[in-house]
Order: structure tokens, then sequence, then C-alpha cells
């Protein structure tokens, strides 16, 4: 059976990071919601603009895929770029999208994780003030909604380049962002905080590069597998992409898809194509 993930935040869940940066992901067990149908997963996977990239979620799917080689995995990708924590109050338009997509998904799949990364559009003028019991809303009605109160709920912290360049320039209050969502995590159930230290930003100051996003997906994965928060970078984040991404063997499945892209994106003609589907 399917097992999923929602996905739901601003645009550093949708993912930012580009893609020419890190190497591609190709499993036929990872699979993404789009037109109401589960398509093999390509990234961008949360296409929320024409700018969206690389995200966490890659990585943490691929972490999946190696420990449960059993079942597949189902995305159900809901973040919205830009948006500030009231967009996602539960009469809002974003809150019933992800309620919606998400209850389409249980029709054919299990839910077994719900991620969050959100904070950069609240992280000045106050906003930290409020951000806790407004989340708090938007979570236990949500748990409510899906009945989703024992599916841990993994939030990721606000990173440590914010402030200072770019358009992250305006993230002043980043770090009492992250008080509140480390008390959150704390406070609520099946709730665990994920650290941003240490990760790098693309040059507009406010996105995760691609780079730390493949990381970061890797200490998601922790904290969803272990259940506990993580507060520090794990030692092995480089030795555990190798392990799901680099290193993982093509099936013959993923080449021919590899294939297709290659051919459709005009990478090859059609002899090579037919070159190639024919090995």
């Amino acid at each position: 059976m399917t097992k999923s993930i929602l996905m739901i935040g601003q645009s550093n869940m949708a993912g930012r990071g580009f893609v020419n940066e890190v190497p591609m992901i190709c499993n036929e067990r990872i699979q993404m919601l789009r037109n109401g149908r589960w398509q093999t997963m390509t990234e961008p996977i949360n296409y929320d603009r024409p700018v969206s990239g690389i995200s966490l979620v890659g990585s943490f799917s691929a972490m999946w895929c190696m420990k449960n080689e059993n079942d597949n995995l189902g995305l159900i990708p809901c973040a919205e770029g830009g948006s500030v924590i009231d967009d996602w109050s539960v009469d809002k338009v974003l809150f019933q999208h992800a309620i919606s997509e998400a209850k389409f998904a249980l029709r054919d799949s299990e839910l077994i994780g719900i991620l969050w990364h959100h904070g950069e559009s609240d992280s000045y003028g106050g906003s930290y003030k409020t951000y806790y019991e407004k989340l708090k809303v938007i979570i236990d009605t949500l748990r409510e909604e899906l009945n989703a109160e024992n599916i841990p709920l993994i939030i990721g912290g606000l990173g440590d380049y914010l402030g200072k360049s770019g358009f992250g320039t305006m993230c002043t209050e980043y770090n009492l962002i992250n008080n509140e969502l480390k008390k959150f995590a704390e406070n609520e159930n099946n709730c665990y905080f994920v650290t941003a230290k240490g990760l790098d930003c693309n040059p507009d100051g406010i996105h995760i590069n691609a780079v730390s996003q493949r990381k970061f997906g890797i200490r998601y994965y922790e904290a969803f597998a272990k259940k506990e928060s993580v507060f520090s970078p794990l030692e092995n984040e480089e030795e555990l992409l190798d392990k799901c991404i680099n290193n993982k063997e093509l099936t013959k499945n993923e080449k021919s898809y590899l294939n297709m892209m290659d051919f459709a994106l005009g990478k090859i003609d059609y002899e090579e194509f037919m070159k190639r589907f024919s090995m």
C-alpha cells in the first residue's frame, strides 16, 4: 500500500534549490500527487511557482525508501511560497486546499506524516508573539480533519543565514520564530523539531540552496524515524546521501523513465532514444 506524506508551509518547503546543483533523484517507488493521480516523482515536486526547485522532501523520500523496501511513498505537495501564518488560517484557501488534497490522497494511501516548514514571512514586525497560538489552531484542526492525532509532525527551523543579505535581510526575528517552533515541538504531542544550523542559502539570502536542502531532508527523516527532535547537524549526512541517492542502482523502469525525459527535453534525438530503449 502507498504511504503518504503531506507537505505544507512556504517556499523552503516547496523548494527553491537550483536543480542543476545536485544529482537527480529517480526512484519509481516515490510518487507525487498531480492531477489526482500518483505520478513518478520529479523535482520540483511542489510546483507553486515557475522558480520552484529542489526541496527537502526529495532526500527525505529517498531515505524513507531505503529503509522501507516494501511500500511506495506518495507525496502530497501543498506548500505556498511567501505565505504568512495567517494565510494558513483554517478558513483560508491554503488550509482548505491541503485538507482537500490530503483527503483525496487518502482514498488509496495511508497518511504517515506531516512535514511543515514555515516562518520566514513572519520573522519580523513582532509576528512571533502570536505564531505559536496560530500554528496550534492550524495543526489541531488539521489533525482532527484528517484523523491524524497520532501521526508525526516534523517542523523545521529557520536558517542562521537570515537577516544578513538579499531578501533575507528583513527576517530579523528568525531566532524568535525558531524559539516558538522549538517550544511547539516540546509541548505538542507527536511533534518534532529539526534544526537548520549550518545550512546555506541561494544568493537571494532567503532560500535554502539545493545541497543544503538535501541535508535538511536527511535531518527531517531522522526526526521522523526516531520520533525525536534533531537539534544539531548529523555527522553522517554526506554518507547517508550517497547511500540513498548517489549509490542507488537504477531499475529498468527508472532507466526508461530517464531516457523518456532526456528525449522529451531535447537532450537526445529520436535515434539515440530508440537505441537506449532497445538496450
